[in-house]
């Protein structure tokens, strides 16, 4: 494993306008002066979250996978975060890891948010993937699905990084400051969330808090309220010899999900 280097984009986003969305998002990254191995946006970075489908959903080769492709290669680096797929006449609330030649991979969500209808409008996933990146193992997951622990559980030492894309309100923002932090201790991994700032056309608020907890339970990132673009390093002996320290994970009880 080498050291990774991490943008996290905690954005203002405009309620169901790709074209704006993407431009502004476009535009803020090119404020970026250092090289960086990966870019996280927050989920449904191009429309905010809604489950208007009709209106929003893209397919695979829409235009923002098209964008995520062009900033992939313009930064020489992943680009992530989620957005709605329409594929075989189903909706997916869809986590895409764009790398810089193109190529991607991707994590349909599995926990849809029942108080929005998601989950009537949304199919859910049905198995979690695993991102390899400069060494790192990294786990992707989608807002709600941060509510379940078994879902995000660290069998087997899977992860070293698990990463949730979220769309959370403020009104819920305390839950949101707890179960990260838990996330990281439990599964002894490096956990980011990253939220979105601002108003979506429900006049929900989101006030960011966006983070990143380290597998110790130390705030490594965080950041409420304002839009920002902060990127940090991860180092791998932080992990390492946390692990060896405290080898928690070998003491789990041995049941496993999909």
């Amino acid at each position: 494993m080498d050291p990774l280097k991490i943008t996290i984009f905690q954005a203002y986003l405009f309620w169901e306008n790709v074209e704006k969305n993407l431009q502004n998002l476009g535009l803020r990254l090119s404020s970026l002066r250092e090289k960086t191995d990966l870019i996280i946006l927050p989920e449904m970075f191009n429309t905010g979250f809604t489950t208007n489908v009709e209106k929003c959903a893209e397919n695979m080769s829409g235009p923002t996978m098209h964008w995520l492709y062009e900033t992939a290669k313009k930064f020489d680096c992943v680009v992530a975060g989620s957005l709605i797929i329409e594929e075989d006449t189903k909706f997916y609330n869809r986590f895409i890891w764009m790398s810089p030649d193109g190529s991607f991979v991707h994590y349909d969500k599995r926990h849809l948010f029942s108080m929005a209808d998601e989950d009537r409008l949304f199919t859910a996933g049905k198995s979690r993937i695993i991102f390899k990146l400069k060494g790192w193992k990294i786990c992707p997951m989608t807002c709600y699905d941060l509510r379940f622990p078994a879902w995000s559980r660290n069998q087997d030492s899977a992860y070293d990084l698990l990463v949730y894309t979220a769309s959370w309100p403020d009104k819920r923002s305390g839950h949101w400051r707890a179960l990260i932090p838990a996330r990281a201790i439990e599964n002894q991994a490096f956990v980011i969330g990253v939220n979105r700032v601002g108003h979506d056309g429900n006049e929900v608020y989101y006030s960011g808090g966006s983070m990143c907890i380290s597998p110790n339970g130390d705030v490594v990132y965080y950041k409420p309220e304002d839009e920002d673009l902060y990127t940090f390093t991860l180092y791998p002996k932080d992990l390492e010899e946390h692990r060896q320290q405290f080898p928690f994970l070998g003491d789990q009880d041995a049941f496993k999900l999909l």
